[in-house]
């Protein structure tokens, strides 16, 4: 099962690709759909106010492993 390693985002601060454990690179189109399938790690999706859709990190007891605490590439 893949895993979420680094982030890329844009100037809005959202998150735009990930970057998974085995070094390939998603779009976070493709990341959503492939955390609905159970193939990250980790994740859920979650649903904005307007409706769009977002992955986020399970929650637990730290935030060093939030989504947006990752290293950038």
């Amino acid at each position: 099962m893949k895993q979420i390693t680094k982030i890329r985002i844009n100037a809005d601060g959202d998150i735009t690709d990930v970057m998974f454990n085995d070094g390939e690179v998603a779009d976070i189109k493709s990341a959503i759909s492939m955390a609905k399938n159970n193939e990250i790690r980790d994740v859920s999706v979650g649903k904005s106010r307007s409706g769009s859709e977002f992955i986020r990190s399970n929650p637990n007891n730290t935030t060093d492993d939030n989504l947006k605490s990752l290293p950038r590439f």
